[in-house]
Order: C-alpha cells, then structure tokens, then sequence
C-alpha cells in the first residue's frame, strides 16, 4: 500500500482556493530522498511530512529543490489535518 499525502488549502474555507501545501503523515522515520521525490511529484511550495516521535511529532519541509526551515501555511495545513485525523 502507498503512502498517503493530502493537499490541504490553507486560509480558506472553500477547495480551491487559500494556499495549498501537501501533508505527508508517515508511520516513522522515512529515507530523505523519497520524501524529496514525493515533494518534486507534489509540485507545490512545500510538503509538509510529520515524522512521529516519541513525544509527537517531527514536522519536515521540502520544497521540490530543498529542505526549508520553517513553512507558515504549511504548518497551518499540517495542524488542520492531524485534528482531523485525530477527531
């Protein structure tokens, strides 16, 4: 079975509109070059890819070219997802 990742619009409340980032939630620690390939096939700003952990999550940033610090909407659509996932 794949591996799923969602497109998540953030700052909207309608499909299509707001800012899309993919969300990648993965059973555990994944090889860093399928996540950029996943990234690359997203095709959009960032994949946001949550690692679990422990005490939670590790939250992840690709763009298709490169890892990135930090992603606003990207984090606003990983927090959207796990609540409700998690609901």
């Amino acid at each position: 079975m794949g591996q799923p990742v969602m497109v998540v619009d953030a700052f909207t409340d309608r499909p299509f509109a707001g800012n899309p980032a993919a969300v990648c939630l993965l059973n555990g620690p994944t090889d860093e070059t399928w996540m950029r390939l996943v990234a690359r096939e997203m095709n959009l700003a960032e994949t946001a890819f949550l690692v679990p952990e422990a005490d939670g999550y590790r939250l992840r940033w690709l763009t298709p070219t490169v890892e990135v610090d930090l992603c606003g909407h990207a984090v606003t659509c990983w927090r959207g997802e796990i609540l409700h996932l998690t609901a």
